[in-house]
Protein backbone atom coordinates (compact mmCIF):
# COMPACT_ATOMS: atom_id res chain seq x y z
CA UNK A 1 0.00 0.00 0.00
CA UNK A 2 0.81 3.49 -0.51
CA UNK A 3 2.73 5.52 1.75
CA UNK A 4 1.60 8.73 3.52
CA UNK A 5 4.45 9.83 4.51
CA UNK A 6 6.59 11.89 2.67
CA UNK A 7 3.77 13.51 0.91
CA UNK A 8 3.43 17.35 0.58
CA UNK A 9 0.46 19.04 2.12
CA UNK A 10 -1.02 19.02 -1.37
CA UNK A 11 -0.69 15.18 -2.12
CA UNK A 12 -2.50 14.46 1.57
CA UNK A 13 -5.17 16.80 0.71
CA UNK A 14 -5.87 14.86 -2.25
CA UNK A 15 -5.32 11.59 -0.55
CA UNK A 16 -7.97 13.52 2.03
CA UNK A 17 -10.68 13.95 -0.61
CA UNK A 18 -10.02 10.19 -2.27
CA UNK A 19 -11.08 8.57 0.78
CA UNK A 20 -14.21 10.77 1.35
CA UNK A 21 -12.77 12.79 3.67
CA UNK A 22 -12.74 17.19 3.45
CA UNK A 23 -10.18 18.62 2.17
CA UNK A 24 -8.92 20.20 4.99
CA UNK A 25 -8.20 17.03 6.56
CA UNK A 26 -5.43 17.10 4.51
CA UNK A 27 -3.50 19.88 6.85
CA UNK A 28 -4.32 17.48 9.95
CA UNK A 29 -2.83 14.34 8.14
CA UNK A 30 0.40 16.58 7.61
CA UNK A 31 0.37 17.63 10.95
CA UNK A 32 -0.81 13.64 12.78
CA UNK A 33 2.50 12.66 10.54
CA UNK A 34 4.91 15.91 10.72
CA UNK A 35 4.45 17.39 14.16
CA UNK A 36 2.70 15.01 16.25
CA UNK A 37 4.74 11.94 14.47
CA UNK A 38 1.29 9.46 14.93
CA UNK A 39 2.85 6.04 13.99
CA UNK A 40 -1.14 4.87 13.20
CA UNK A 41 -4.14 6.69 11.99
CA UNK A 42 -5.74 5.06 15.42
CA UNK A 43 -3.77 8.05 16.82
CA UNK A 44 -5.25 10.40 14.81
CA UNK A 45 -8.28 11.46 16.83
CA UNK A 46 -9.94 14.85 14.94
CA UNK A 47 -9.99 12.78 12.30
CA UNK A 48 -13.68 10.83 11.82
CA UNK A 49 -14.04 6.78 12.51
CA UNK A 50 -15.05 6.34 9.16
CA UNK A 51 -12.24 8.32 8.10
CA UNK A 52 -9.63 6.66 9.28
CA UNK A 53 -10.67 3.23 8.53
CA UNK A 54 -11.15 4.36 4.94
CA UNK A 55 -7.44 5.17 4.84
CA UNK A 56 -6.63 1.95 6.88
CA UNK A 57 -8.15 0.57 3.48
CA UNK A 58 -5.67 1.98 0.83
CA UNK A 59 -2.49 3.48 2.62
CA UNK A 60 -0.28 2.89 5.71
CA UNK A 61 1.44 5.83 7.89
CA UNK A 62 5.23 5.00 6.71
CA UNK A 63 6.02 4.67 10.34
CA UNK A 64 7.97 1.47 12.00
CA UNK A 65 10.10 1.21 14.71
CA UNK A 66 13.94 0.18 14.66
CA UNK A 67 14.90 -3.35 14.95
CA UNK A 68 17.45 -3.63 16.72
CA UNK A 69 19.78 -0.89 18.50
CA UNK A 70 23.85 -0.89 19.79
CA UNK A 71 24.71 1.57 22.93
CA UNK A 72 28.41 2.80 22.15
CA UNK A 73 30.94 3.63 25.58
CA UNK A 74 30.68 6.99 24.30
CA UNK A 75 26.76 7.24 24.28
CA UNK A 76 26.59 6.71 20.59
CA UNK A 77 23.61 5.10 19.76
CA UNK A 78 23.11 3.03 15.88
CA UNK A 79 19.95 1.60 14.92
CA UNK A 80 19.06 -1.04 12.68
CA UNK A 81 15.26 -0.44 10.00
CA UNK A 82 14.15 -2.83 8.59
CA UNK A 83 12.59 -1.11 5.26
CA UNK A 84 8.74 -1.16 5.70
CA UNK A 85 5.74 -0.91 3.03
CA UNK A 86 7.35 2.14 1.75
CA UNK A 87 10.57 0.66 0.88
CA UNK A 88 9.95 -2.73 -0.53
CA UNK A 89 8.52 -0.97 -3.80
CA UNK A 90 9.06 -3.05 -6.83
CA UNK A 91 11.98 -1.56 -9.27
CA UNK A 92 11.51 -3.51 -12.14
CA UNK A 93 8.44 -4.52 -14.15
CA UNK A 94 6.82 -1.31 -13.07
CA UNK A 95 9.43 1.07 -13.13
CA UNK A 96 9.83 0.24 -16.59
CA UNK A 97 6.28 0.84 -17.82
CA UNK A 98 6.14 4.19 -16.49
CA UNK A 99 3.56 3.39 -13.65
CA UNK A 100 6.63 3.90 -11.15
CA UNK A 101 9.49 6.67 -11.77
CA UNK A 102 12.90 5.42 -12.05
CA UNK A 103 14.24 7.19 -9.32
CA UNK A 104 11.18 7.11 -7.18
CA UNK A 105 10.73 3.14 -7.32
CA UNK A 106 13.09 1.88 -4.24
CA UNK A 107 14.39 -1.72 -3.09
CA UNK A 108 13.51 -5.13 -4.21
CA UNK A 109 10.69 -7.50 -2.31
CA UNK A 110 13.49 -8.85 0.08
CA UNK A 111 13.94 -7.72 3.28
CA UNK A 112 16.52 -4.59 3.41
CA UNK A 113 18.05 -3.20 5.90
CA UNK A 114 19.44 0.70 6.89
CA UNK A 115 21.40 2.07 9.85
CA UNK A 116 21.34 5.52 11.75
CA UNK A 117 23.27 6.80 14.41
CA UNK A 118 21.90 8.71 17.07
CA UNK A 119 25.17 10.90 18.19
CA UNK A 120 24.13 13.02 21.40
CA UNK A 121 26.74 15.65 22.72
CA UNK A 122 25.65 18.44 25.88
CA UNK A 123 22.79 20.31 24.36
CA UNK A 124 23.19 18.30 20.60
CA UNK A 125 21.65 15.65 19.67
CA UNK A 126 22.07 14.47 15.82
CA UNK A 127 21.76 12.03 13.41
CA UNK A 128 23.10 10.26 10.71
CA UNK A 129 20.60 8.82 8.74
CA UNK A 130 21.03 6.93 5.22
CA UNK A 131 19.62 7.64 1.81
CA UNK A 132 20.05 4.32 0.01
CA UNK A 133 20.71 0.88 0.85
CA UNK A 134 24.35 -0.26 0.94
CA UNK A 135 26.50 2.32 -1.63
CA UNK A 136 27.33 1.86 -5.06
CA UNK A 137 30.40 4.56 -4.92
CA UNK A 138 32.82 2.12 -4.49
CA UNK A 139 35.46 4.30 -2.36
CA UNK A 140 38.37 1.96 -1.29
CA UNK A 141 38.27 2.85 2.18
CA UNK A 142 34.72 2.69 3.25
CA UNK A 143 33.35 -0.17 4.72
CA UNK A 144 29.80 0.35 3.62
CA UNK A 145 31.33 0.02 0.05
CA UNK A 146 31.62 -3.38 0.79
CA UNK A 147 27.50 -4.25 1.12
CA UNK A 148 27.33 -3.05 -3.03
CA UNK A 149 23.81 -1.12 -3.49
CA UNK A 150 20.53 -2.62 -2.82
CA UNK A 151 18.25 0.18 -3.96
CA UNK A 152 16.85 3.92 -3.22
CA UNK A 153 15.51 4.78 -0.15
CA UNK A 154 11.69 6.52 -0.64
CA UNK A 155 11.17 9.83 0.89
CA UNK A 156 9.00 7.88 3.68
CA UNK A 157 11.80 5.63 4.79
CA UNK A 158 14.42 8.09 5.12
CA UNK A 159 12.11 10.35 7.15
CA UNK A 160 11.28 7.28 8.83
CA UNK A 161 14.57 7.28 10.13
CA UNK A 162 14.51 10.67 11.42
CA UNK A 163 10.84 11.04 12.88
CA UNK A 164 11.60 8.39 15.07
CA UNK A 165 13.91 10.78 17.93
CA UNK A 166 12.10 13.30 19.24
CA UNK A 167 15.21 15.48 20.62
CA UNK A 168 17.20 16.04 17.21
CA UNK A 169 18.88 19.36 17.13
CA UNK A 170 20.49 18.60 13.75
CA UNK A 171 20.76 15.83 10.91
CA UNK A 172 23.42 14.99 8.98
CA UNK A 173 23.11 12.78 5.45
CA UNK A 174 26.00 10.95 6.21
CA UNK A 175 24.58 7.44 5.83
CA UNK A 176 24.74 4.63 4.06
CA UNK A 177 24.80 5.75 0.53
CA UNK A 178 25.28 8.98 -1.90
CA UNK A 179 22.60 11.30 -1.79
CA UNK A 180 23.08 12.93 -4.90
CA UNK A 181 22.72 9.92 -6.32
CA UNK A 182 18.85 9.88 -4.87
CA UNK A 183 18.29 13.30 -4.93
CA UNK A 184 14.38 13.11 -5.86
CA UNK A 185 14.10 11.47 -2.81
CA UNK A 186 16.69 13.25 -0.39
CA UNK A 187 15.03 16.69 -1.80
CA UNK A 188 11.37 15.76 -1.07
CA UNK A 189 12.68 14.57 2.64
CA UNK A 190 14.39 18.03 3.16
CA UNK A 191 10.93 19.54 1.46
CA UNK A 192 8.78 18.09 4.46
CA UNK A 193 11.68 19.04 7.33
CA UNK A 194 11.80 22.80 6.00
CA UNK A 195 8.18 23.61 5.13
CA UNK A 196 5.70 25.07 7.21
CA UNK A 197 3.37 22.38 6.91
CA UNK A 198 5.66 20.21 7.56
CA UNK A 199 8.37 19.67 10.26
CA UNK A 200 9.01 23.41 9.75
CA UNK A 201 12.86 23.10 10.84
CA UNK A 202 15.18 25.78 9.27
CA UNK A 203 17.76 24.47 6.60
CA UNK A 204 20.60 25.23 9.08
CA UNK A 205 20.37 22.53 11.23
CA UNK A 206 20.53 19.98 8.33
CA UNK A 207 24.15 18.85 6.34
CA UNK A 208 23.82 16.58 2.90
CA UNK A 209 27.17 14.69 2.21
CA UNK A 210 28.71 14.03 -1.47
CA UNK A 211 31.43 12.68 -2.88
CA UNK A 212 30.58 14.20 -5.71
CA UNK A 213 28.26 14.09 -8.49
CA UNK A 214 26.58 15.27 -11.35
CA UNK A 215 23.36 16.15 -9.62
CA UNK A 216 24.97 18.35 -7.25
CA UNK A 217 24.22 21.99 -8.89
CA UNK A 218 20.44 20.70 -8.96
CA UNK A 219 20.82 20.30 -5.07
CA UNK A 220 22.52 23.62 -4.47
CA UNK A 221 19.85 25.17 -6.48
CA UNK A 222 16.63 23.61 -5.33
CA UNK A 223 17.83 23.40 -1.44
CA UNK A 224 19.12 25.56 1.50
CA UNK A 225 20.81 23.30 3.65
CA UNK A 226 24.03 22.89 4.52
CA UNK A 227 26.89 20.81 2.01
CA UNK A 228 29.96 18.33 2.83
CA UNK A 229 32.04 17.19 0.49
CA UNK A 230 34.19 13.95 1.14
CA UNK A 231 37.41 15.04 -0.36
CA UNK A 232 40.26 12.75 1.51
CA UNK A 233 42.83 13.92 -1.01
CA UNK A 234 43.35 17.04 -3.25
CA UNK A 235 45.47 15.14 -5.61
CA UNK A 236 43.25 13.99 -8.75
CA UNK A 237 44.84 10.90 -9.72
CA UNK A 238 45.51 10.41 -5.98
CA UNK A 239 42.07 10.72 -5.36
CA UNK A 240 40.93 8.64 -8.52
CA UNK A 241 42.78 5.49 -6.74
CA UNK A 242 40.81 5.65 -4.09
CA UNK A 243 37.33 7.22 -4.58
CA UNK A 244 36.10 5.88 -8.47
CA UNK A 245 33.34 8.64 -8.61
CA UNK A 246 36.17 10.91 -9.30
CA UNK A 247 35.81 10.03 -12.63
CA UNK A 248 32.33 10.53 -12.95
CA UNK A 249 32.35 14.17 -11.36
CA UNK A 250 35.61 15.16 -10.37
CA UNK A 251 36.73 17.22 -7.83
CA UNK A 252 38.05 20.03 -9.88
CA UNK A 253 34.23 20.07 -11.37
CA UNK A 254 32.84 20.07 -7.66
CA UNK A 255 34.94 23.33 -6.44
CA UNK A 256 34.64 25.13 -9.72
CA UNK A 257 30.97 25.26 -9.08
CA UNK A 258 31.35 25.71 -5.62
CA UNK A 259 32.71 28.98 -6.35
CA UNK A 260 29.87 29.67 -8.35
CA UNK A 261 27.26 30.50 -5.04
CA UNK A 262 27.63 32.47 -2.18
CA UNK A 263 28.88 31.18 0.88
CA UNK A 264 29.51 34.30 2.66
CA UNK A 265 26.22 34.16 4.32
CA UNK A 266 24.16 31.25 6.66
CA UNK A 267 25.15 28.74 4.32
CA UNK A 268 27.76 26.74 5.20
CA UNK A 269 30.47 24.50 3.00
CA UNK A 270 32.57 21.46 4.77
CA UNK A 271 35.19 19.17 3.21
CA UNK A 272 35.43 15.88 4.76
CA UNK A 273 39.09 14.42 5.19
CA UNK A 274 39.93 11.32 6.82
CA UNK A 275 43.54 11.22 7.23
CA UNK A 276 46.37 8.50 6.44
CA UNK A 277 49.65 8.17 7.73
CA UNK A 278 52.21 9.66 4.61
CA UNK A 279 49.58 9.25 1.86
CA UNK A 280 47.44 12.59 2.64
CA UNK A 281 48.55 14.53 5.60
CA UNK A 282 51.78 15.54 4.19
CA UNK A 283 53.19 19.04 3.36
CA UNK A 284 52.50 18.47 0.11
CA UNK A 285 48.74 17.58 0.02
CA UNK A 286 48.30 20.49 2.49
CA UNK A 287 49.48 23.39 0.10
CA UNK A 288 47.42 21.76 -2.60
CA UNK A 289 44.67 21.75 -0.53
CA UNK A 290 45.34 25.43 0.02
CA UNK A 291 45.76 26.46 -3.58
CA UNK A 292 42.81 24.40 -4.40
CA UNK A 293 40.12 25.51 -2.02
CA UNK A 294 41.37 29.14 -1.25
CA UNK A 295 39.57 31.88 -1.54
CA UNK A 296 36.25 29.79 -1.29
CA UNK A 297 34.83 30.11 2.58
CA UNK A 298 34.66 26.59 4.15
CA UNK A 299 36.11 24.14 6.70
CA UNK A 300 37.90 21.58 6.60
CA UNK A 301 37.01 19.02 9.00
CA UNK A 302 39.56 15.99 9.53
CA UNK A 303 38.60 12.41 10.44
CA UNK A 304 40.36 9.79 12.09
CA UNK A 305 40.94 6.53 10.11
CA UNK A 306 38.93 3.66 11.53
CA UNK A 307 39.94 0.47 11.51
CA UNK A 308 37.79 -2.41 11.43
CA UNK A 309 37.88 -5.65 13.46
CA UNK A 310 35.80 -7.41 10.93
CA UNK A 311 37.11 -6.27 7.46
CA UNK A 312 40.61 -5.62 5.45
CA UNK A 313 41.30 -2.63 4.56
CA UNK A 314 44.96 -3.33 3.39
CA UNK A 315 46.95 -0.17 2.32
CA UNK A 316 45.45 2.64 5.19
CA UNK A 317 46.73 3.26 7.96
CA UNK A 318 45.83 6.31 9.59
CA UNK A 319 47.78 9.38 10.75
CA UNK A 320 48.46 9.74 14.20
CA UNK A 321 47.29 12.20 16.58
CA UNK A 322 50.56 15.13 16.16
CA UNK A 323 49.97 14.81 12.57
CA UNK A 324 46.83 15.22 12.37
CA UNK A 325 47.06 18.38 15.01
CA UNK A 326 50.32 19.68 12.66
CA UNK A 327 47.98 20.00 9.70
CA UNK A 328 45.10 21.23 11.47
CA UNK A 329 47.79 24.42 12.50
CA UNK A 330 48.77 24.42 9.20
CA UNK A 331 45.86 24.92 7.06
CA UNK A 332 44.45 27.36 9.86
CA UNK A 333 46.88 29.25 9.56
CA UNK A 334 46.98 29.91 5.84
CA UNK A 335 43.28 30.89 5.78
CA UNK A 336 41.53 27.53 6.10
CA UNK A 337 39.64 27.22 9.49
CA UNK A 338 40.19 23.39 10.13
CA UNK A 339 39.08 21.32 12.90
CA UNK A 340 39.50 17.83 13.78
CA UNK A 341 36.55 15.72 14.21
CA UNK A 342 35.61 13.80 17.14
CA UNK A 343 35.35 10.35 16.88
CA UNK A 344 32.30 8.74 18.10
CA UNK A 345 30.50 5.08 18.06
CA UNK A 346 33.62 3.45 16.66
CA UNK A 347 33.48 0.21 19.05
CA UNK A 348 30.14 -0.46 17.46
CA UNK A 349 31.20 0.15 14.12
CA UNK A 350 28.77 3.79 14.40
CA UNK A 351 31.98 5.98 13.20
CA UNK A 352 32.57 7.24 9.68
CA UNK A 353 32.59 5.25 7.10
CA UNK A 354 31.99 1.52 9.41
CA UNK A 355 27.90 1.19 8.49
CA UNK A 356 27.39 -1.91 7.47
CA UNK A 357 23.92 -3.66 8.95
CA UNK A 358 25.88 -5.77 11.47
CA UNK A 359 23.26 -5.14 13.57
CA UNK A 360 21.03 -7.37 11.28
CA UNK A 361 22.87 -10.27 13.07
CA UNK A 362 21.92 -9.75 16.30
CA UNK A 363 18.27 -9.35 16.13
Amino acid sequence: MDSLLGKTLAELQEVAQRVGLPKFAGKQLAEWLYVRRAMTFDEMTNISLKGREALKQHYTTGRHAPVAEAVSQDGTRKYLFQTGDAGVSPAGKEAKSGRISPQLSTLNSQPTYIESVYIPDSDRATLCVSTQAGCKMGCKFCMTGTLGFHGHLPAAEILNQILYFGDLTNVVYMGEGEPMDNLDNVLRSLQVLTSDWGCAWSPKRITVSSVGHPNLKRFLDESECHLAISLHNPFAAERREIMPAEKMFSLAQVVALLKQYDWTHQRRISFEYICWHGQNDTIRHANELLRLLRPLPCRINLIRFHSSPTLSREGFTGSDEKQMEWLREYLSDHGITTTIRRSRGEDILAACGMLVNALQNKQ
